[in-house]
């Protein structure tokens, strides 16, 4: 198991507050060499602020792309490898249009938009805003690698420390752990004798983790918000969240018994014992992890089966690669059904599509990054919806 994130949240202000910048280098430093001592490899640090929309206020939104550059600047001096600056918000419909320019403007800054909260319901508006994010980002970089630092949340509360749906709430700084615990998994249910001896081991290394990573945060300041036990994957067959769903017994994840073995994984998070923050569910991205990459490539795994595991697990839709010619309309049926159910099942879900320009259905992937495993195209069963899902609604659901 690896520390994903070390996430620190601030305020920086606008014009950014260089103390403030320094105290969060400073803390990051130490907490990096800290978790390190204790024997944990920290692939990167992070920083994490209220939306966008709070730091420049309502007359200032026009300056998104400026404050993502100078953060980013900010940045080449600290300890700090990315950020979030927080996501669009409907009361300010100015703010979803900006963020394609935004993320032009730097390579380590994400973004987010909110589609739907408790409180209000779905905003079908902001599902067409987010949706046309993620069309106009696949034209920002070849192969529509922008996307990667995008996401459209549903009931997605702040704390979180992964990325890009990572948000703070407060000016009092703060930090989280994001943890790439695939492994975890992978290794409670590969030679275990009984779905419930495989649980129990896996519940008692969250635990034995939890502890340590939480002992060793009391000797640090700020605020500890705690733990994301997320099972996120690394493309490497040992650290595979799919690989893990099929060492329960199922050959291919997308099959039959998919659904039972997230539930399960899911479930054991839940169970353990540790101070929780953000999603802790199960995070399926098809493009960091190696064996659902291949299952998508094969055509067992479907968008419909991640979103149907969503429901009992996950986190909702991560790094699914769609044809380049995809619509906004289509797109915007695909984030409808993700609102719907986080707000019907009351947790929170996010979708980060990625539309790959001049490819199609089945086509090959063709990245050259570290932390992604090549695959095909997958086909999204969507279509332009009509009225009155075509209008601009707010639709109340109450949870079950």
């Amino acid at each position: 198991m690896k520390i994903r994130s070390i996430t620190y949240f601030l305020n920086p202000g606008f014009p950014l507050d260089e103390d403030k910048l320094d105290a969060a280098d400073k803390f990051l430093r130490v907490a990096k060499n800290a978790y390190q001592d204790a024997g944990y490899e920290v692939q990167t640090t992070r920083l994490s602020t209220p939306s966008f929309t709070k730091i420049l206020g309502e007359y200032r939104l026009d300056a998104l792309p400026m404050l993502a550059h100078q953060l980013a600047s900010a940045m080449d001096t600290m300890d700090a490898e990315y950020a979030s600056l927080g996501p669009a918000l409907s009361v300010f419909p100015r703010s979803y249009e900006l963020i394609p320019e935004a993320i032009s403007a730097s390579e380590n800054i994400f973004f987010s938009g909110e589609m739907a909260n408790i409180q209000e319901g779905i905003s079908l508006k902001a599902i067409k805003a987010c949706a046309d994010i993620i069309v106009k980002s696949a034209k920002i970089e070849p192969k529509g690698f922008a996307n990667l630092r995008f996401t459209a949340l549903a009931n997605v509360p702040a704390g979180g420390p992964f990325f890009p749906a990572s948000y703070h709430d407060s000016d009092v700084p703060a930090f989280a752990l994001a943890l790439e615990a695939a492994d975890l998994a992978v290794d409670a249910f590969r030679d275990a004798k009984s779905i419930e001896l495989g649980r129990k081991k896996l519940i008692e290394s969250f635990e034995n983790h939890g502890k340590n990573l939480s002992e060793i945060a009391k000797s640090l300041k700020p605020k500890f918000l705690g733990l994301d036990f997320s099972l996120a994957p690394f493309p490497d067959d040992e650290i595979s969240l799919g690989g893990a769903i099929e060492a329960f017994g199922v050959s291919k994840v997308g099959l039959h018994g998919s659904l039972a073995a997230s539930a399960i994984l899911a479930e054991s998070i839940q169970k353990a014992d540790f101070l929780h923050t953000g999603f802790n569910g199960m995070m399926m991205p098809v493009l960091e992890d190696s064996v659902l990459a291949k299952r998508a490539a094969e055509g067992s795994l479907t968008v419909k089966d991640l979103l149907l595991y969503s429901a009992v697990c996950g986190t909702g839709l991560d790094t699914v690669p769609l044809a380049g010619d995809v619509s906004s309309e289509q797109i915007a049926g695909v984030l409808l059904d993700i609102s719907a159910m986080s707000l019907r099942l009351a947790k929170p879900l996010t979708a980060r599509l990625m539309p790959i320009p001049g490819k199609q259905a089945r086509d090959k992937t063709e990245f050259d990054f570290p932390f992604f495993k090549n695959s095909r195209v997958m086909r999204l069963e969507s279509d332009k919806l009509n009225h009155p899902f075509a209008g601009n609604e707010v639709i109340p659901i109450d949870a079950r």
